[in-house]
């Protein structure tokens, strides 16, 4: 279980500050529709009081009704306006969910984070759902406030004297509760994450539990995990105490001061009028905006501020990790196998070394891979072909970490894995270009990475770093563009490309794949589709079932019945000698082609 987070509020409003710096124009128009809200709050106050005074109570009702009709006016107005509000607060909220869970995803991924089930399936909704109500509240008492209180100077700035002191004093009493709110919420969420963890570890294993009598043993656990977090729950909602009173001291108790000073009021010059239009703006604004804001934000505002320094803080252990879509790795991290000790990580001139590597599928079921020995130095270039099925991908899943070998070891550096599916998350493109980095990438760095890899073209038509992404308007072909130049910007000195290419064009794909292999430090391995990118490797691993061959494109020819059979279904076979391009055929000739080659096992 991952205990409280401290002691990083600066990262969180840095983080805060930057999403919503990119997304200013949609603020523009939160501010525009609010401004109406503002206004009916101001028009129906005041006009109340001037349709007492210079209507009713002056013997002229034609002016007191027009006085109410105008009212009537800024009520349909104020609401027009709130319901727009809607549509632009979900346009500020989704792309922050979308960005939430993809860090969770990629920590449950990377680090197998026991908490990220929880942050998936109940926090990032809580952060959703809170952003949302923490923006439509604070938004609305924020300009309620400033219409009521700018309608009470305007009727008598004696009105304005009598509310304003309770008014404060009630917001900072509230403001007080929200540092012990958030801990208290924090601790819950704390709770809960302990919870799913240990039903997490007990339900896949029930019948052992039941087989070894471990009953009582188990139900005592998960019983003090429950009671941990009723206790947590307990303590937070003790706090709804404070709320009340902030909400009685700064809104119930300005309309009992103006009734209490309602005869010294009227004998200094406040007119009948303006006392009713006050109380109108007690009763009917200030009073419910602050009771919005205590309900609203004393839960969610806490919620959300904890929620978000649990979800996007990194492990406070610095632990790296491979990751996938271009998620960079930390340190090294060796994988232990079944009845092996942990490796040592690669040395420093090795990126990749595996030894008798086996893997299957099942217990039962035929090994996809066989004892293979594979050994890259740092800066080599390998390309891995074969037929479909044949277990390419589940070569660099292995590399990657997200598969656990039967048998062998696997030593890496650092890796980035880049699948067929190329994931664009709603935001700009720099956030997009910047994932799987822990500070903002120099512009003029991304603008280089952007010319390597090829996207430079993309970048210019959609206007920029800085312009927001819609995913579902991007081609295939563009969103891989994007998730290599992410990979690309990664610190993680390995690459895994695994088929990340397969929606660019030839030419696309080679500039891809030579930015790749001229990266300082860098290693290469292509999950290659096409006989081109093979050609460009230095040696080419060719799997089939459970054996393999290594080499370059001379030596395979000789040697692997299956290369030959492969280079001659994806090129003219005239030109097999040559070192010219080669023209691609649809891919579907490599599913085709399953003959089992005699071949060396080892790469290295």
């Amino acid at each position: 279980m991952r205990g409280p987070v401290h002691g990083h509020p600066q990262r969180v409003r840095s983080r805060a500050y930057r999403f919503l710096r990119a997304r200013w124009p949609v603020l523009v128009r939160l501010g525009a529709w609010s401004v109406l809200e503002a206004g009916q709050t101001f028009v129906v106050g005041y006009a109340l009081a001037r349709a007492l005074d210079a209507g009713f109570l002056a013997g002229n009702a034609r002016a007191g009704l027009l006085w109410l009709g105008a009212a009537g006016l800024a009520v349909g107005a104020g609401a027009y306006g709130t319901g727009r509000v809607y549509g632009v607060v979900a346009a500020l909220v989704e792309p922050a969910r979308d960005r939430l869970v993809t860090a969770v995803v990629a920590r449950g991924v990377r680090e197998a984070d026991p908490g990220a089930l929880s942050g998936l399936t109940q926090q990032v909704e809580i952060a959703r759902d809170t952003l949302a109500g923490v923006v439509m509240v604070s938004r609305s008492f924020l300009f309620t406030s400033a219409g009521a209180l700018i309608g009470l100077f305007s009727l008598a700035p004696l009105l304005l004297a009598v509310v304003l002191p309770p008014l404060l004093a009630g917001v900072a009493l509230f403001a007080a509760t929200l540092g012990p709110l958030a801990r208290r919420q924090e601790a819950f969420l704390a709770a809960d994450e302990a919870l799913a963890q240990s039903l997490g570890e007990i339900c896949p294993g029930l019948r052992d539990v039941t087989a070894a009598g471990a009953e009582e043993r188990v139900a005592g656990t998960v019983g003090e995990r429950t009671a941990a977090e009723l206790r947590a729950a307990r303590a937070l909602a003790h706090w709804s105490l404070a709320r009340v009173a902030a909400l009685t001291v700064g809104g119930e108790l300005p309309g009992v001061l103006l009734l209490l000073t309602a005869p010294w009021l009227l004998d200094h010059g406040v007119t009948p009028g303006a006392l009713v239009g006050a109380l109108a703006y007690v009763t009917q604004s200030l009073l419910p905006a602050l009771d919005n804001l205590v309900h609203g934000l004393g839960t969610s505002g806490s919620r959300l501020t904890v929620v978000l320094r649990r979800l996007t803080v990194r492990d406070p252990e610095g632990r790296g990790t491979v990751s996938i879509s271009g998620s960079a790795g930390g340190l090294d991290r060796p994988r232990t196998t079944r009845g092996r000790p942990a490796s040592a990580p690669p040395p420093s001139s090795c990126a990749l070394s595996v030894t008798s590597l086996t893997f299957a599928y099942g217990p039962a079921s035929a090994p996809v891979l066989h004892d293979l020995d594979l050994t890259l130095p740092t800066g080599a270039h390998l390309a891995v072909v074969g037929p479909s099925g044949i277990g390419k991908s589940t070569l660099t899943a292995l590399i990657a970490g997200l598969l656990t070998p039967a048998h062998g070891t696997i030593r890496a550096c650092a890796a980035v894995l880049i699948p067929q599916e190329a994931y664009v998350h709603t935001g700009t493109l720099s956030e997009n270009l910047s994932l799987h980095r822990s500070d903002p990438v120099p512009e003029q760095e991304l603008l280089a990475a952007a010319d390597a890899v090829g996207l430079t073209p993309l970048l210019r038509r959609l206007g920029g770093p800085d312009t927001p992404v819609e995913p579902a308007e991007l081609s295939a072909g563009e969103r891989q563009l994007v998730a290599l130049t992410r990979a690309y910007l990664s610190p993680a000195p390995l690459a895994l490309l695994d088929e990340a290419t397969c929606h660019l064009d030839p030419a696309a794909e080679a500039r891809a794949e030579r930015a790749f292999a001229a990266r300082p430090g860098g290693t290469l391995v292509v999950v290659a589709h096409r006989m081109s990118s093979a050609r460009r490797a230095d040696r080419i691993l060719v799997m089939d079932g459970v054996r393999a061959a290594c080499g370059t494109h001379a030596e395979l020819l000789r040697i692997s019945p299956l290369y030959r059979d492969l280079a001659g279904r994806w090129t003219d076979p005239a030109q097999l000698p040559s070192r010219s391009p080669l023209t691609p055929s649809p891919p579907r000739a490599i599913s085709e082609s399953r003959r089992s080659g005699s071949a060396p096992r080892s790469c290295g």
